[in-house]
């Protein structure tokens, strides 16, 4: 496979950034979350896995920083393109155009919620899969996060924050001013240089239907995501890698591991929803005895 940069032309006629990095006959195929995030915490994933010969691809999904940003202004094409099968179904015409089968597919957060969705449809392309910071009932989530609001900000700032909701006056900076506290407490709790910009990279237009405005309250279409009663039919060996300090709840980490029927859950001490980069050296611990259990034959449900 072609090593590095490549833009991709979808049958669509849109155009998506990929790289692939590292060498090797293992192959890893990586989602970002959001949805309209970017690649980026994926970059060293070719240096870190490098001992082990992965084969490590990444891609900018439609709408996002690098690739084509469609006018989703236009009725017609948000509601062709803002959906869930959207996204799973570039995730396979990527995985074709790249030439991948038999390859383990991993996915953070929203990028977590597509590897359910792949393992169920495509899973027989899969070797394994992995599911980081995501969970298959967003209720829970909802729940979790605003435990996590009271906990950190206290009752009368979250009651502040609840009324600037109902205001939908989401701009207000006292409420932003706690979003960032509470990104900083439970989402990017290491905040590296190395991935910050100058100006925003997400894809607001695809970020603000799927979630809303902020991690910590979801108005868009996340609100009715509800999986549970297919986990069943993920038959590949699967990782499930939650943050201990983190947005999504590990009691529903704990639930999606004994309802996939071949599941490992790990948790990262210290690391928040972002825990690839929190807690690095234990995060890659974890994902590498995965790949190497289940490429030795060695996995244990």
């Amino acid at each position: 496979m072609k090593q590095g940069t490549t833009i991709i032309t979808l049958d669509n006629g849109y155009h998506l950034w990929t790289r692939t990095v590292g060498h090797g006959d293992i192959k890893l195929l990586c989602l970002h979350g959001g949805p309209g995030g970017t690649h980026e915490y994926w970059e060293n994933f070719g240096d870190e896995l490098a001992d082990l010969g992965v084969q490590v691809s990444m891609y900018d999904q439609l709408g996002s920083f690098y690739s084509d940003q469609p006018d989703y202004s236009d009725p017609q094409i948000a509601a062709k393109y803002l959906t869930y099968d959207y996204f799973l179904e570039e995730v396979e015409e990527v995985r074709q155009k790249l030439g991948l089968d038999n390859f383990y597919l991993i996915g953070q957060s929203w990028g977590g919620l597509l590897v359910q969705m792949y393992a169920v449809k495509y899973g027989q392309h899969l070797k394994g899969a992995i599911i980081s910071s995501m969970v298959d009932e967003i209720d829970e989530y909802v729940t979790n996060v605003n435990q996590c609001r009271l906990q950190t900000l206290g009752a009368d700032k979250v009651h502040y924050m609840q009324k600037i909701e109902q205001e939908n006056n989401l701009d207000d900076p006292t409420y932003q001013s706690y979003v960032d506290i509470l990104n900083a407490e439970y989402v990017d709790r290491k905040q590296p240089e190395a991935i910050r910009h100058l100006v925003s990279t997400m894809a607001t237009d695809v970020y603000n239907v799927f979630q809303g405005d902020n991690e910590f309250v979801i108005t868009g279409k996340l609100k009715d995501w509800h999986f549970r009663q297919h986990l069943h039919e993920i038959k590949v060996p699967t990782l499930l890698t939650f943050g201990e300090h983190e947005t999504m709840p590990l009691t529903t980490a704990k639930i999606m591991q004994q309802e996939i029927p071949h599941a490992r859950l790990e948790t990262t001490p210290n690391g928040g929803h972002h825990h690839m980069i929190d807690n690095a050296p234990v995060y890659f611990a974890h994902l590498k005895k995965f790949i190497r259990d289940v490429e030795e034959g060695n996995f244990n449900d």
